[in-house]
């Protein structure tokens, strides 16, 4: 695309004489400082750093939805209308970008997302596409194969809802081909593991041991552990794995943020984040090696330690900003974690794990109100939200709106999956953002039937009744439990069908999201989501030139085609940081 930039220049300059001299309206006022010398040949105007223009660009802004030309000076968008209003702001040194009939779009943003967990995906073993039990344990035993005496085998991504046979793996699987390596894999969606024998072994759990709160060991039935482990009690085989530290971990957090600037993310909220990181991810902006955008949600164990600094905490001029907190109210769904209001349809013993506890999180969320710090919950089943939603209610009749040191808290429930018909009002009386996953509906359609009943599949990913409801929506993808691609994203959030266009009876197909809605999901309201939409979201003069660029407009092409497009440019505070390669 660009390698077209010297043979335009001279032709857009010189349209950019005529209009000086032709009686175009003037162009719209920058909103950041103009250079102290204006270009020689743009008539006073200071000249851009750069003028896109070529294809269609959409603005997420429904005032004007659509423009001809955007020019970025300094980082900031200058101009944003018509192609002949772009010229005036055209100078020698100004780069000229013909989309070459790509669409562009405000920046993406992934509102739910585990950065160094996709740098991570690609260095480790990776699960993803695995299709049966069998093709599991091949996986595993190639990787002993490769592996020390004593090492630890450790994978994540795999999922059983589609396996011929019909099961969650176990111990005996991978026994068969690694008795003396510990094994660890941890299910796709992170809520669940399972374990070998020597891992158990390793882990202390036998026969006799007791999950602790909020989880479940799977026993079998001559009464030893199957291996499968769930939410809280997977502690003790997942601290087998040495996590990456000191510059390792570092230049696989880059490695995932390299990742998501590929795909056409600007920008990650990314979630779960131990405070001792944050410093680390200041440092990669502050050397250069953080292409994106990072809105960090840190573990409650650093409350304390944010709340003693400024909040929100910004570094590199707001490339990373630290104000919130991420806690759990329950596990997930397909591993059966997710607290629901009645017991599964399918395993009628149990109705899921609540992790959180009332008085110890009521406690954080009123303490959160008075220091600012926005409060980011996992939350899936019906239960689970109901008891988000009551706990959120508590804490804002605690404190009084005058001892509060947000005017809008902007409280946000990450994932919102199963939710009672009648708690769907609350979310916009209580001003609590729905932070939701389209992928994770369109994988989850082949199994939540199983687990919930057709019944409850009412107010199950129920983005349209969400929105129309008055509640504010964001979307992410929870990557590395879902690819992390914003293309299946918005896919999914438009077509609500699986990737080869199933979408299976009573799936609620009514839910699927406007395009035009689907795009302000993940542009608008995710700088919403993170008190940033006076900066970022849309293109508008002001804001931060924050672009991406896809090579096909997804906004008018048949749903499926929207999966083939390409990522072309992923443009950052007016820098491109990734573009294809001719």
């Amino acid at each position: 695309m660009t390698n077209r930039i010297s043979a335009i220049a001279a032709a857009f300059g010189a349209l950019a004489l005529a209009a000086c001299g032709s009686g175009e309206p003037a162009a719209e006022a920058p909103a950041t400082p103009r250079p102290a010398e204006p270009a020689p040949d743009d008539g006073g105007i200071p000249a851009a750093d750069m003028v896109f223009f070529g294809g269609p660009i959409y603005t997420a802004d429904d005032t004007r939805p659509m423009v001809e030309a955007v020019a970025v000076q300094d980082g900031r968008i200058v101009f944003a209308g018509p192609r002949a209003g772009a010229n005036i702001w055209v100078g020698q040194a100004t780069r000229l970008v013909d989309l070459e009939g790509a669409a562009m779009y405000p920046g993406f943003t992934d509102s739910h997302i585990h950065v160094l967990g996709v740098g991570q995906r690609e260095r480790l073993l990776n699960l993803d596409d695995v299709r049966s039990v069998a093709e599991l344990v091949e996986r595993v035993s190639g990787a002993v194969e490769a592996a020390r005496p004593g090492d630890v085998v450790f994978g994540r991504g795999w999922i059983e809802t589609h396996w011929p046979e019909g099961r969650f793996p176990t111990r005996d699987d991978l026994d068969a081909v690694s008795p003396d390596n510990p094994v660890v894999l941890v299910r796709a969606d992170g809520h669940a593991l399972v374990a070998n024998s020597a891992a158990l072994e390793a882990a202390g759990i036998d026969r006799d041991s007791i999950a602790p709160e909020g989880g479940e060991i799977l026993f079998g039935e001559a009464g030893e552990p199957t291996g499968m482990l769930i939410d809280t009690a997977m502690g003790p085989a997942q601290a087998l794995v040495a996590q990456p530290s000191g510059a390792e971990r570092a230049d696989t957090y880059a490695e995932g943020a390299n990742r998501l600037a590929s795909l056409g993310w600007t920008g990650a909220h990314d979630m779960s984040v131990p405070w001792s990181d944050v410093a680390m991810i200041e440092g990669l902006a502050q050397a250069d090696r953080l292409p994106i955008r990072v809105y960090v949600s840190i573990n409650p164990e650093g409350y304390a330690d944010l709340a003693a600094g400024d909040v929100p905490r910004v570094a590199d001029d707001g490339r990373v900003i630290t104000r919130a907190v991420k806690l759990y109210m329950d596990g997930a769904l397909g591993s059966r974690g997710a607290a629901l209001l009645e017991p599964y349809s399918d395993r009628p013993d149990t109705s899921g794990l609540r992790i959180a506890e009332a008085d110890e999180t009521t406690g954080m969320m009123t303490q959160a109100l008075r220091d600012g710090i926005q409060m980011n919950v996992h939350a899936i089943g019906d239960r689970g939200n109901r008891s988000l939603l009551d706990w959120v209610g508590e804490a804002l009749d605690q404190v009084p709106a005058e001892e509060r040191a947000l005017a809008e808290h902007r409280w946000r429930d990450e994932h919102s999956q199963i939710v009672h018909p009648d708690d769907i009002p609350r979310f916009a009386e209580l001003g609590v953002i729905a932070s939701m996953q389209p992928s994770h509906a369109i994988g989850d359609l082949h199994f939540a039937p199983d687990r919930l009943g057709d019944a409850r599949l009412e107010g199950a990913y129920a983005w349209q009744s969400l929105l129309d409801a008055g509640a504010h929506l964001t979307g992410g993808s929870d990557a590395p439990v879902e690819q992390g691609d914003p293309r299946i994203e918005y896919y999914a959030a438009t077509a609500r069908a699986d990737l080869s266009g199933f979408q299976g009876e009573n799936w609620h197909a009514e839910e699927a999201l406007s395009r035009s809605d689907a795009l302000k999901l993940f542009t608008l309201w995710p700088a919403y989501a993170s008190f940033r939409e006076d900066e970022l979201g849309s293109i508008a003069t002001g804001k931060r030139a924050d672009f991406t660029v896809f090579s096909a407009d997804i906004m008018t092409i048949p749903e499926a085609d929207i999966l083939e497009v390409e990522p072309v440019m992923t443009v950052v505070e007016g820098e491109i940081v990734w573009e294809r390669a001719e």
